[in-house]
């Protein structure tokens, strides 16, 4: 007993004792506590990634429009937020309710109850831009981002314009046949997650605007006039008629050989389609049933 207690007075008064090995243990320890600290901390409850949610569509469809007014809760009375083609993609935060059937704005969901939180990724819709937001539907970049679905906002007041009509399911048809390939190029027998897309026909609240079923079909006419022509581009290229339909060159949306394409073709792929009108501004079904297909998919 003797002998530790001695032990332990040499070892306190060396520690007392100024000197330059104490100065130089001590501003160690004083330097390196917090960062040992931090790293421990980090380590041992690591960051998780809350999912996410694509919005994707051609300019001026109202993407932007639709994202702030859900950010900010607004009614459909509320004059839209002035808006500016954006060179970038950004994203908000949201939190989504679980056992809520009634709820059809952000604005009403309550303080209590399970919320799951995720990012609504809002893209730039400019054609030279897409190439970027395309690169988000790859199975890499949708399993490290956690992609659950997409929306895919179109402006229904202006879809009878045979251009606007033809710029449209070509970037429709480039989205959904991403996804299409996720599970046509598989080798295992474990299927990917399906990824669903809504369109959002948007600005019902207009006089030109198409109802849903209409912006559906006529949607589903022009893909099917895409399909074919970039068949036949395959053709022009020296692509021979035998290699079209084979897993490296095929770029067939939905069943392949079909005469017409419709969206409920792509269910043989995991992937399934909503068409579904509102509007972010105006009278008319406003922006509820898309939030809540939102939150569904969460």
């Amino acid at each position: 007993m003797d002998s530790f207690k001695e032990t332990f007075l040499t070892y306190l008064e060396f520690i007392l004792t100024p000197s330059p090995t104490v100065f130089i243990v001590g501003t160690l320890i004083l330097i390196l506590s917090p960062i040992i600290f931090h790293y421990l901390l980090v380590h041992s409850s690591p960051y998780t990634s809350p999912p996410t949610v694509l919005l994707l569509g051609p300019p001026n469809s109202g993407k932007t429009s639709l994202i702030t007014r859900l950010e900010r809760g607004t009614s459909s009375t509320t004059p839209p937020p002035q808006t500016h083609t954006s060179q970038t993609a950004h994203s908000v935060e949201f939190s989504a309710p679980h056992g809520n059937a009634s709820l059809v704005e952000k604005d009403e969901s309550s303080p209590g109850g399970v919320h799951t939180k995720f990012l609504l990724i809002d893209t730039p819709g400019h054609g030279k831009l897409r190439q970027n937001n395309l690169a988000r539907l790859t199975p890499t970049a949708i399993s490290e981002a956690k992609t659950k679905a997409v929306v895919f906002v179109v402006d229904a007041s202006s879809l009878a314009e045979q251009d606007v009509l033809s710029s449209t399911a070509s970037y429709l048809y480039d989205v959904l046949l991403l996804l299409q390939k996720r599970t046509a190029g598989i080798k295992t027998s474990k299927i990917p997650s399906a990824v669903p897309v809504l369109v959002a026909a948007n600005k019902l609240d207009l006089f030109t605007a198409l109802p849903a079923a209409l912006v559906k079909a006529n949607l589903e006419a022009e893909i099917s006039r895409v399909r074919v022509s970039r068949s036949k581009g395959l053709l022009d290229s020296g692509v021979g008629i035998d290699e079209v339909g084979s897993e490296e060159n095929d770029d067939w949306l939905g069943s392949y050989g079909t005469e017409k394409f419709t969206f409920d073709q792509m269910r043989e792929f995991n992937v399934y389609v909503d068409v579904v009108g509102g509007n972010v501004c105006g009278e008319g079904p406003g922006v509820g049933k898309w939030w809540k297909w939102i939150t569904n998919q969460i």
